[in-house]
């Protein structure tokens, strides 16, 4: 039988958040330290642990058909390749950053100057549609460094909570783009290996669809069921079910977790009772 060949990144924290995504998706994986390859039991899958950088190409060439990989790596080496769902996790931004006591005022100021950067082309593109040409410098890791050894007067890498850039005296002027982790296909990929993408694909919506969301119950009397109906943003239509107490009903539904508080502040003054918030495993819609 034909196996679904995915690419993840072989340490990190993306490497992390990639393996309990298919976890949560009801993959079991035979991981051991230090594999290259690992099996699944369960799944008409493998998992290739592979540097970020190289998984571009592996997507390109058909030698994984699948990846789990941060969107900045795609703009920089696969801009070809589609992406099939944006996963959430592992956010961070490109960015450009100056030493903090040098006067910024636009991207004007970069002209003429020297970057230092692992992510040549998407600067390359970036400077070319702002109009501005500088002094390019590949660097492959602790890009950060360079303005203080005098190598650069800029650098362009990411960020996520901005301490390196703060411990190395430098400062965040341009967001270039925000990225996260996404699911990338190989446009090599054959049609039955498609069918078990698919598969995979709608168990992994299943899940982030339910880190998205709350189940909420609460008990409401039954003169006020459609008031708190009508703010109840969730499903198709919520549960309303009869308690034992006489003029009183237990209300189910799903809420947006970004907008649970809210919710619950208006349920409580529309006489909305025993509010009780659950997380939910899975959403399969």
């Amino acid at each position: 039988m034909n196996k679904l060949k995915i690419a993840i990144q072989k340490s990190g924290r993306l490497n992390d958040d990639s393996l309990k995504i298919l976890k949560e998706s009801g993959i079991s994986i035979s991981n051991g330290l230090n594999q290259l390859k690992s099996t699944v039991s369960n799944f008409p899958m493998e998992i290739f642990f592979l540097r970020n950088s190289d998984i571009p190409q592996y997507l390109k060439d058909g030698v994984v058909d699948v990846a789990i990989i941060g969107d900045n790596i795609l703009i920089e080496k696969g801009n070809s390749i589609e992406v099939l769902e944006k996963l959430n996790f592992s956010k961070c931004r490109v960015s450009l950053a100056v030493p903090k006591m040098l006067k910024y005022n636009s991207i004007q100021d970069l002209q003429g100057k020297k970057i230092a950067t692992s992510y040549p082309n998407t600067l390359i593109r970036y400077l070319s549609e702002k109009g501005i040409t500088a002094d390019l410098h590949q660097i492959s890791g602790s890009v950060e460094i360079a303005p203080n050894i005098g190598l650069a007067d800029a650098i362009c890498d990411i960020v996520s909570s901005g301490s390196t850039l703060f411990k190395n005296n430098l400062k965040e002027v341009e967001v270039m783009f925000q990225s996260e982790a996404v699911l990338a296909v190989s446009p090599k990929i054959s049609k039955d290996k498609k069918e078990i993408l698919d598969k995979l694909q709608f168990r992994i919506q299943s899940v982030l669809k339910a880190r998205k969301s709350k189940y909420i119950l609460m008990n409401a009397p039954n003169n006020k069921i459609n008031e708190i109906i009508e703010l109840l943003p969730g499903m198709r239509s919520p549960t309303v079910l009869p308690l034992a107490e006489k003029g009183w009903s237990s209300i189910h539904t799903v809420v947006e977790k970004n907008e649970l508080w809210e919710v619950v502040d208006e349920l409580k003054l529309h006489g909305a009772e025993g509010i009780l918030v659950v997380p939910i495993e899975k959403m399969v819609l």
